[in-house]
């Protein structure tokens, strides 16, 4: 691989920036893990953050470097990436999570990434040909993919519950799922961490690469970048993302302790079985599919088909914007990096 030479400043520069986006994953994306429990009264917000921030920074101790893998050496070609790819990649996914984030849209930071490192790397090469079509296609693929598990697991839990509480009110089982949901709410959050905080390992590697400093052996990526990318999206996590709680936490449907359990334990699993599998998902898809899922369970018009349609137009926007946008500063870092 061709060895570039990276000043130290601007080494530091792009580490400061990815980790300013992992901060801003976790702070766009900590709504994911604490509305079911904030929207059920299991929890008050300051205490689902602080929950949420420590089992996002547990996951470091769970899950392998395999989505970090997919991410560093599995979606372009890294011979095409330099320090101003990685640039325009960070920031056009920063920015596109900043407006998101503005208008209270959970959209995926982890495709927001993934479209700028692909729009940066495009731009660079002036075509499609840096584009490793085996590992971006199965992304692609699992923008679909992704919340129909969610969806499918949600509701099948919703069932399942339902038919062995059949005998029991509504308020008795809500009872047993008191503290079921603060279980499920924790195993999401491991799965978000363990899936989310890769993706910035990944980016920060393959900086490393390009800067001679480590190698595609997982081996050589240096253990300060796993725990300040664990870190940052834990500490993103803590000071949460309230414009996003809303959305998810009630404004698709209403969630109660029973099916805030059903849809937090559906979203885990499959972030579960994804992080196992190397395949960096959006957890926002995941968690989304997994409450619409949920409330089709009970009954279709529990679910506000509008905002979850919008919310999936979103989501199909979100690489290409970040793309474009990360492309255009990949023209601005040509300037000073």
């Amino acid at each position: 691989m061709e060895q570039l030479t990276i000043s130290l400043w601007a080494l530091v520069l792009l580490v400061a920036v990815a980790l300013a986006f992992d901060f801003m994953n976790g702070f766009h994306d900590g709504a994911n893990s604490i509305s079911t429990i904030v929207a059920t009264g299991a929890l008050t917000p300051k205490q689902a953050v602080i929950f949420a921030a420590a089992f996002n920074f547990a996951a470091l101790w769970v899950f392998q470097l395999k989505v970090a893998a997919t991410i560093g050496k599995g979606t372009v070609d890294p011979q095409f990436v330099d320090h101003i790819v990685i640039f325009g990649a960070l920031m056009g996914a920063l920015a596109w999570n900043i407006v998101t984030w503005y208008f209270g849209i959970p959209s995926s930071s982890s495709h927001a990434l993934i479209g700028g490192l692909v729009g940066a790397t495009v731009a660079k090469a002036g075509g499609l040909a840096p584009i490793l079509w085996s590992g971006f296609g199965k992304i692609l693929a699992f923008i679909i993919i992704s919340p129909l598990v969610g969806f499918l697991i949600g509701g099948l839990l919703m069932v399942a519950v339902a038919w062995i509480f059949r005998n029991r009110t509504p308020n008795e089982a809500g009872d047993y799922f008191r503290y079921g949901q603060i279980f499920a709410a924790a195993a999401y959050s491991l799965g978000h961490g363990g899936n989310d905080a890769q993706k910035t390992i990944g980016i920060v590697w393959l900086l490393l690469i390009t800067a001679g400093v480590s190698t595609t052996d997982v081996a050589t990526l240096p253990m300060w970048v796993v725990y300040a990318c664990y870190g940052a999206i834990a500490w993103g996590t803590y000071l949460g993302g309230w414009r996003i709680v809303k959305t998810m936490g009630s404004k698709i449907t209403r969630l109660t302790a029973v099916s805030g359990s059903c849809a937090s334990m559906g979203g885990a699993i499959s972030l579960g079985l994804a992080t196992v599998g190397g395949i960096p998902v959006s957890t926002t898809h995941t968690i989304t599919g997994s409450i619409v899922g949920v409330g089709t369970a009970q009954d279709v018009r529990a679910v506000r088909w509008a905002i979850t349609f919008n919310l999936v137009i979103a989501w199909v926007l979100t690489i290409p914007a970040a793309g474009l946008i990360a492309a255009l500063f990949w023209y601005v870092g040509r300037t000073f990096l």
